[in-house]
């Protein structure tokens, strides 16, 4: 039976779509949801741990976030916003780009940065308007060097801004703690990891929790609602990961405790891994994945979830659904209870908004 994307709508009051963080990371709101009791609290994301076993292991995503919106101008003086997606492989400084505006940079336009910090070429774009784009540099310099210098944060569309100190804000708290930034490419934060503080991971240490880390390379498509009629008809967007040794032997060894994922975007790459591999590689395991999890999904690898509260009609909501109720629908309805509640109570949603805990 065809699911519809319908299923996943819901109305949100505009004023409940968070604009900057809480003053404190682990101060974010946490609802907790036990799937065996059906019992749902409300606490601060600092009581996480309290919820947590020693023999429990968290596997979290450590992407890092580049500045990657650059502003340039075209050789009329126009305006260009430029978003680095992706760099292309075996093609120096070529990367996959979100240009605006778009028709007025067809394939062969010319842009510059606005320092002239970089000349740039759109060399192709394809059916989505995703540019291939070529950057000019100085020899001394690469693109990621000049977008840490002069570049933004790549907030989501459903976030303003209006002057320099907000994007200054953005460029410490868009960004995990734990974030390896010798791996600056995540064209967008994995939010649900934007709560944990030192001070939280110091209290799950001295617990015994384990912590795992994982590369996702967060893509645009976080961001796309589903605009198909149904789930099924929609194409997921293609995201790049890595897992290290380690972390394929915490999945693929027998359990001791729990399997914890921080955020959606570990749920997808710890279920990829898991769906494709059956031993642990000698070296860091990296491909490419489109794994789209809607209902009645039944996962491997996953026993819970934090995240953080998810646009309607999107993918995530899709995969959280799925989560509540493995291996059945009755997830969707519960979901929309679940924000229902939210909604009431006032949480303040999406990626600098507040979290929930799925047990």
């Amino acid at each position: 039976m065809a699911l519809f994307t319908s299923q996943f709508d819901y109305t949100l009051p505009s004023d409940l779509i968070a604009q900057t963080p809480a003053l404190r990371r682990d101060q974010s709101r946490l609802m907790v949801i036990d799937r065996k009791t059906k019992k749902i609290e409300h606490k601060l994301f600092k009581e996480l741990p309290s919820y947590l076993k020693s023999t429990d292991t968290l596997f979290r995503n450590n992407a890092s976030v580049l500045p990657a919106r650059l502003r340039g101008l075209r050789p009329t003086g126009g305006a260009v916003e430029c978003l680095l997606l992706e760099k292309m492989p075996d093609k120096p400084e070529t990367w996959r780009c979100l240009l605006k505006p778009g028709r007025k940079l067809p394939e062969q336009a010319t842009f510059h940065g606005v320092q002239n910090e970089y000349i740039a070429l759109v060399v192709k774009k394809d059916a989505e308007g995703i540019a291939e784009v070529s950057f000019l540099i100085p020899s001394n310099k690469s693109l990621v060097s000049i977008a840490r210098q002069i570049g933004e944060m790549p907030l989501p569309p459903y976030i303003e801004r209006a002057n320099q100190d907000q994007h200054l804000l953005d460029a410490e708290r868009y960004q995990t703690v734990y974030a390896n930034h010798d791996k600056p490419v995540a064209a967008a934060a994995p939010t649900a990891g934007l709560h944990f503080t030192s001070d939280v991971l110091a209290d799950l240490s001295k617990l015994g929790v384990s912590i795992q880390d994982l590369t996702l390379h967060v893509g645009l498509g976080t961001f796309r609602p589903i605009s198909t009629d149904t789930v099924e008809e929609h194409k997921i967007h293609h995201e790049l990961y890595e897992i290290s040794v380690a972390t394929q032997k915490a999945l693929l060894n027998p359990k001791v405790g729990r399997h914890i994922a921080v955020g959606t975007t570990s749920v997808r790459t710890i279920e990829d891994f898991l769906n494709t591999q059956t031993s642990a590689h000698n070296t860091a395991y990296i491909t490419g994945t489109e794994i789209y999890i809607y209902p009645p999904y039944k996962f491997k690898g996953v026993d819970a979830l934090i995240t953080n509260f998810h646009q309607p009609k999107s993918t995530l909501l899709c995969l959280v659904s799925a989560f509540l109720s493995p291996g059945s629908s009755d997830g969707i309805a519960w979901m929309q209870e679940i924000y229902a509640e939210a909604i009431a109570l006032r949480y303040r949603f999406f990626s600098y908004g507040d979290a929930m805990l799925i047990l």
